[in-house]
């Protein structure tokens, strides 16, 4: 047994057992793995800026890793498959590579694995029990220590640990985004039909949509800094890669504090139209970019906007 499992099943067994027991950030971590390790088939929705978002889900773990469904019911069908840190679609009813290693897990997997020091940066609290889509979670709250991040509002399950409904709250705990089950069903027969789509490609060879897919990701040392980051963003990966519409090879700064993220992009100016300075935003994930002597600067995170307008600000090349 994989040792990852191997605590994965002792972490669910104290859920199972010792609720009274667990603390937030045990919560925290239970559902990180459960995110990854439960068997589970279902319908979320995603609610941001006025909107709603439907989609069916599929997860299913197999001797070779995970596999993951993603199928919208609203607007436009899209279906993407998740497999081994590769992201697939169906078009033209092909499947087709469509991201790489980096690409950002969805929900309920939003949580990472490293939760290092987050009790310095959030005051969590417990508040008692409510119901999601059938199910008993515990719901807990993580609120910030500064003005320049969101708090997090989480339902675990009480069993298997996994994340059932999600929020981002701004002032004065209003909802920026949130992600919840409506239907959901763990464990038990679930589909697995599909997996041996995904594969056949990896077996007899991958379709890629290159002009869709990230290409040449190499971890650099840019020489790049940011000097007022929120207090607990640590670096998590610094890499130059292509992307689709990009000239030129792009730097990628990532920070996070455990909970959020902020990502920061350096490109050179290539006086495209889209090349303004401007602030932007999609629920709890706000953009900046700026021009900046012979360089565009882009810094999103899943901070409040005040804050990615610090981050830029603060950039500066210090040599590599």
């Amino acid at each position: 047994m994989r040792p990852q499992l191997a605590l994965c099943g002792l972490l669910l067994a104290a859920v199972a057992n010792v609720h009274a027991d667990q603390t937030p950030a045990d919560w925290l971590e239970i559902a990180a793995f459960a995110g990854h390790q439960t068997d589970y088939s279902g319908v979320f929705v995603f609610q941001y800026d006025n909107r709603v978002e439907t989609s069916n889900i599929i997860h299913v773990t197999e001797a070779n890793g995970e596999y993951e469904k993603l199928e919208s019911l609203d607007g436009p069908q899209r279906k993407i498959i998740r497999h081994d840190g590769q992201l697939w679609s169906y078009i033209n009813h092909k499947m087709v590579q469509i991201g790489g290693q980096h690409e950002r897990s969805g929900f309920p997997s939003l949580l990472p694995e490293q939760l290092s020091a987050l009790s310095s940066n959030y005051l969590a609290r417990m508040l008692g029990m409510e119901r999601v889509a059938g199910y008993n979670a515990q719901v807990i709250l993580f609120q910030p220590k500064d003005n320049l991040r969101y708090a997090h509002k989480i339902w675990v399950h009480t069993d298997s640990g996994l994340l059932l409904k999600a929020a981002v709250l701004g002032n004065k705990n209003k909802v920026v985004e949130q992600y919840a089950f409506t239907q959901l069903q763990i464990g038990g027969k679930i589909d697995r039909s599909w997996v041996k789509d995904c594969d056949a490609v990896g077996t007899h060879g991958k379709v890629t949509l290159n002009e869709m897919t990230d290409e040449g990701i190499t971890p650099i040392n840019s020489g790049w800094v940011a000097d007022t980051l929120p207090t607990g963003f640590k670096k998590t990966m610094e890499i130059q890669r292509r992307m689709h519409g990009k000239h030129a090879p792009v730097t990628q700064i990532v920070y996070s504090d455990g909970l959020s993220a902020i990502s920061i992009f350096i490109e050179p100016n290539d006086e495209d139209e889209d090349d303004v300075d401007g602030l932007s935003s999609r629920g709890a994930v706000n953009l900046y970019h700026k021009v900046m002597d012979q360089n565009l600067i882009t810094v999103v995170g899943e901070v409040p906007p005040r804050t990615v307008m610090q981050v830029l600000d603060s950039v500066r090349y210090n040599g590599k």
